[in-house]
């Protein structure tokens, strides 16, 4: 599981011009699946997100978690993230999921984050999406499991 992490001021998925996530504070994420994934994968990234230390506290240094203030999660799926652009001039997806793990390792993510007690807005998966956030910071991490 690859995931690109954005810390964000606010942000908003739409699909065919209708909005189906929005947050405010709190983290974009673009999740990317692959055929290995299982749930180990799901619960060690799960708990490392919600638990980044990531967030500025008064003094202005990262000490706070997504847990410690409060923030919501827009988790998008992103099996491009999967793309092997080593040959050739066309993006090779053999690495991403086939939908329906994909589907099922998606799924079971952006629950287990809600079981850790996070507001979790998703996109539509397998839709084309429009995806706008503000990120703060910038703040971006790539994490991998």
């Amino acid at each position: 599981m690859k995931i690109v992490l954005q810390r964000s001021k606010e942000a908003s998925v739409t699909v065919d011009g209708e909005t189906v996530g929005k947050i405010d504070k709190g983290l974009v994420l673009l999740v990317g699946v692959t055929h290995e994934d299982t749930q180990e994968a799901v619960n060690f990234l799960a708990d490392k997100i919600v638990n980044l230390r990531i967030f500025e506290d008064a003094d202005g240094k990262m000490n706070h978690s997504l847990l410690d203030v409060g923030g919501d999660i827009l988790s998008v799926s992103q099996f491009t993230l999967y793309g092997d652009c080593q040959k050739g001039r066309r993006p090779n997806f053999m690495a991403a999921a086939r939908p329906d793990h994909a589907t099922e390792m998606y799924n079971l993510f952006n629950e287990t984050l809600r079981q850790k007690g996070v507001k979790v807005e998703t996109g539509i998966f397998g839709a084309m999406m429009d995806v706008q956030l503000v990120n703060d910071g910038p703040v971006t991490l790539i994490l991998e499991k």
